[in-house]
């Protein structure tokens, strides 16, 4: 079957987060993509609604199933279907895991720039954000991760969890198996747990793979809890269906208990059925999308190198979104635009363009914009015309 991700769905006035803007903005900001979801999923959806009735509901065996079934098939990783619990969301599991397993004013390292929700999880349960930022080379546009920092940071005996973005929010990395391998190693000695975020994990590049953190060692397996779901992969992130994957069963019991203190470990009506239609019959579907959004992603690059130089993006190979560096353009600005402007609010004013702005994922986000290409080529080529238009300095 050919899908169509060409035609645009009008979703204005349909109480959509990122389309509730002014009817002459373009928003290509928050990580929600203007695709329909499957059919095959919109199709059990549909199913499921037909009973009229919406009570209570238990995750059926079918659920663990599928999620078992697509690691081993799309990713080579054995999951055992009892390590598994349902939750409302990445975040949500992320918020409580924080709460479990710290204690208030303990300290939580991410690696920044990063996804920006992290420091709202940190923050607002009171625990200090440690940020290690990564390392950036400007020149390439490239990111690394400087080791002997990390080592410092973890060795904090403050320092009692790590949030690893795998792959990364917003630079769009797919970290390799040694570098996972490391920092499973780092965190075991120093006593800080893992929790791997992995929701970006099926949105590589054609052709690339992601490695899923308890896949890489003993070290990484036990000392981790790894936070997945279909909600990005399939446009799904209003049915609010996730789940983690923790092997080591204090761990688990932890995490189980803290997610139904929270009241996030049971589903809605909706929840378990959709994410088994997605692992179970979104594969084709999945694979048409990735190639789509790759053909966007190299759409970008070449508009930016070609119409834009004053900025560069940073080359992603994972996530349906482009990090941008703005540097030279801020730089190259004329006085009246440099107090404290950030490219995101000028290139909104400017064109209504609605871009993230790069402050809020920490590090050097500062001088960053990040450009969400989930969408048909016609609203990107529209954002890229009103980009150009205002970063003309």
């Amino acid at each position: 079957m050919i899908y169509d991700f060409d035609t645009p769905v009008n979703r204005r006035n349909t109480s959509s987060l990122k389309w509730d803007v002014s009817e002459n903005e373009l928003p290509m900001w928050v990580a929600d993509m203007d695709f329909k979801t499957a059919p095959e999923i919109h199709e059990a959806i549909k199913r499921r609604a037909e009973s009229g009735i919406f009570g209570y509901t238990v995750i059926p065996k079918e659920w663990q199933e599928a999620y078992a079934e697509w690691w081993r098939k799309r990713h080579g990783f054995e999951m055992q279907k009892e390590y598994l619990i349902f939750c409302t969301g990445v975040v949500p599991a992320i918020s409580s895991i924080v709460r479990k397993l710290t204690t208030p004013a303990e300290k939580v390292l991410i690696q920044t720039p990063v996804y920006n929700i992290f420091f709202n999880s940190i923050i607002n349960n009171g625990r200090q954000v440690l940020e290690c930022p990564l390392g950036y080379d400007s020149e390439a546009a490239e990111y690394s991760i400087n080791f002997d920092e990390l080592e410092k940071k973890l060795s904090d005996p403050q320092t009692s969890l790590m949030i690893l973005c795998n792959p990364h929010n917003p630079i769009g990395k797919i970290w390799d198996k040694e570098t996972l391998s490391t920092i499973g190693e780092l965190c075991l000695k120093h006593n800080v747990t893992v929790i791997s975020d992995e929701i970006h994990c099926d949105l590589t590049d054609p052709g690339l793979e992601y490695i899923p953190f308890a896949s890489v060692s003993d070290a990484c397996r036990d000392n981790s809890i790894t936070c997945i779901a279909p909600t990005k992969t399939f446009n799904l992130a209003g049915i609010q269906t996730a789940a983690v994957y923790i092997p080591n069963p204090v761990l688990r019991h932890k995490v189980w208990r803290g997610l139904n203190t929270d009241e996030v470990a049971e589903p809605n009506f909706f929840a378990a059925d959709a994410a088994a239609a997605a692992y179970k019959n979104g594969e084709e579907w999945l694979d048409q999308l990735r190639n789509y959004i790759y053909d966007n992603k190299n759409t970008v690059y070449s508009f930016i190198k070609k119409e834009i130089p004053n900025i560069k993006a940073v080359f992603s190979q994972a996530t349906y979104l482009i990090w941008i560096d703005c540097t030279k353009f801020l730089s190259d600005l004329k006085s009246d635009y440099k107090n404290d402007v950030s490219a995101a609010k000028l290139i909104r004013e400017k064109s209504g363009l609605y871009l993230s702005s790069g402050e809020q994922f920490g590090g050097n986000g500062k001088n960053f914009v990040r450009m969400n290409v989930a969408c048909p080529r016609s609203f990107v080529e529209e954002g890229l015309n009103r980009l150009r238009k205002s970063l003309q300095v």
